[in-house]
């Protein structure tokens, strides 16, 4: 059975919902979310985040286990066994993120500023009504991760491709996926730092309300903001400072 997925509006690639999870969970392992030797989410909260059936989920972790992605064992949590999945994947985005994490930083953030805006303008007047209440359950699964790095940014990729290809230009929305997508490894460590995952919470619920709103300058104007703090996260955390700003001037 071919499901349509809204965050890739993936039904065109005439994949199976097991199949269109299995290239998820293959995704968060190249792009550094999951690392190897992690503990996979619980099927249930697996399914929790990715808005589809535990058995979905179950068959597309068995797909991952024949190919030696993951490794599971009775009575324990799943985890990633292999990181080397590239080519494995099929593509979602230009480029893989090897090739995107070879730009510097202020390039990327410039893009991200000039291009996401547009495209998250597009997105606020086309999103439907399924995919705003799939945003505001995506936002209480997050509260639900509030203390654990992983699982959230796991929530927040679902989040922001939902977006994403909720807009009229997929060309676009694929260049804008490869920028999100870029030091997501270093975001895994800025998310861990005290009141990091707060603040995109925050973030994510302006950009929530806007697009409730049906209203593109808020959008922007919140995905401008989300867009700052992530640079300013992403700096400190390369310059090794210990510690996050404060919500009031960014994080």
């Amino acid at each position: 059975m071919t499901v349509p997925l809204s965050p890739l509006r993936e039904s065109i690639h005439k994949q199976t919902a097991k199949e269109l999870i299995r290239d998820k969970l293959v995704a968060l392992i190249a792009s550094g979310i999951l690392q190897m030797g992690d503990e996979i989410p619980s099927e249930r909260e697996l399914a929790s985040m990715l808005s589809v059936s535990r058995e979905t989920v179950r068959g597309a972790i068995q797909r991952l286990a024949g190919e030696g992605i993951v490794q599971v064992s009775q009575g324990a949590r799943t985890r990633v066994a292999k990181v080397d999945v590239n080519i494995a994947a099929r593509r979602i985005g230009i480029a893989n993120p090897s090739a995107i994490n070879g730009y510097d930083l202020e390039a990327v953030h410039g893009a991200r500023l000039l291009v996401e805006g547009a495209t998250v303008r597009d997105a606020a007047l086309r999103m439907s009504e399924a995919d705003i209440g799939r945003l505001k359950d995506s936002l209480e699964v997050q509260r639900a991760s509030k203390d654990d790095p992983v699982r959230f940014l796991i929530c927040d990729r679902e989040f922001h491709l939902t977006i994403y290809y909720a807009s009229s230009n997929r060309l676009l929305a694929d260049f804008v996926v490869d920028l999100y997508t870029y030091m997501l490894d270093h975001r895994r460590a800025a998310m861990g730092k005290p009141g990091a995952i707060a603040q995109s919470l925050l973030d994510h619920e302006a950009i929530v309300s806007a697009l409730s709103n049906r209203d593109p300058d808020g959008v922007a104007r919140a995905f401008h903001q989300h867009i700052v703090r992530i640079y300013d996260t992403t700096v400190a955390l390369s310059a090794g400072e210990p510690h996050v700003k404060s919500p009031a001037n960014g994080s």
